[in-house]
């Protein structure tokens, strides 16, 4: 077998584009074994009816779970992807508490598919009035002004800073909580041999905050099932907004990487898109990804064609070489 074929056997494609058309998990993933993939990440829209027919499509062969995303199942009473309903940073808990339940079910779900790796929310700053996100966006969308020229607009940055700053000073005591809730999962983890990737996420209030990312994923140290995923159209969408630099990112994270979310982000800032139609670049994240290592998973859109999901595929296999 040549190393390509060895990528694209290790390379994933994510239920996200998909799960919500399906009634029958056997048949869901029979359709994403025909677009040429192996692998899978079953992702946080699973509904438990689907639950069977997976079960039985990993036992008869029709395809292998790379990763799955916290909550997965869906929980009880849960009718759509809802993957931060519940929140590690809650000042309540009881919903710490059910944050606690169902991500341990998703640990023990995923060992059971025989996967090792599940992806992680992580909540984020909380707000006695009204989040200033709301600001933020708002700013973004009246102004004519291109996502790729925000960074260096004066007028932005000045927002920008003022706005983080109110969110920094929100997020002090939700860390402590936070921590709380992850070592509070780290021995399911261990004794389910799981590794835990906490995400990087798009939303400027959601937690860890950029600026912190490295330090607080690192600051669990060795021998924790806690480690870091990376998502590429989240980091380059934090790009934009001047909140870090991709490639530092993935220089900081290279030894405690676990798996990446692939997919593109336009120039308009919208992600999840075909892989090769949009600004991020692939060239430079492929040489922080090691097919041996890493869970390699596209996470597209559902509004994607088949068509464009098969040339994702390809685009991506002509990097990893």
């Amino acid at each position: 077998m040549s190393y390509k074929e060895q990528v694209e056997d290790h390379l994933a494609l994510s239920t996200c584009c998909c799960s919500h058309r399906f009634q029958d998990g056997y048949t869901m993933l029979e359709w994403m074994a025909g677009l040429g993939f192996k692998q899978v990440e079953l992702s946080h829209g699973i509904s438990i009816n689907l639950v069977p027919g997976i079960m039985q499509a990993v036992e008869d062969g029709v395809m292998n779970i790379s990763s799955v995303h916290n909550f997965c199942p869906l929980p009880f009473g849960i009718s759509s992807p809802m993957p931060n309903i519940f929140k590690p940073t809650s000042a309540s808990k009881r919903e710490i508490s059910i944050w606690k339940r169902y991500t341990e079910e998703t640990i023990k779900f995923s060992r059971k598919m025989g996967s090792s790796k599940v992806v992680l929310h992580s909540g984020s700053a909380w707000f006695f009035f009204q989040s200033p996100l709301f600001k933020f966006m708002n700013w973004i969308e009246k102004n004519e002004i291109k996502e790729s020229e925000l960074k260096d607009n004066q007028e932005f940055r000045k927002l920008r800073d003022r706005i983080m700053a109110r969110v920094k000073r929100a997020s002090k005591s939700r860390y402590l909580i936070l921590n709380e809730s992850f070592q509070s999962i780290e021995e399911c983890a261990k004794d389910h041999q799981v590794q835990l990737g906490i995400e990087n996420r798009e939303g400027i209030t959601e937690l860890p905050l950029d600026a912190d990312h490295s330090e607080f994923v690192k600051s669990f140290g060795q021998g924790s099932p806690i480690s870091y995923w990376h998502d590429t159209g989240h980091a380059e969408i934090k790009a934009l907004y001047g909140l870090l630099d991709h490639k530092q990112r993935l220089l900081d994270m290279k030894s405690h990487t676990i798996g990446f979310h692939l997919h593109d982000v336009s120039e308009s800032g919208d992600d999840h898109q075909e892989i090769g139609t949009g600004i991020i670049d692939f060239e430079m994240i492929s040489r922080f990804i090691d097919k041996d290592k890493h869970a390699i998973v596209l996470e597209l859109s559902p509004k994607l064609s088949d068509d464009a999901i098969k040339r994702s595929k390809d685009f991506i296999l002509n990097y990893l070489k």
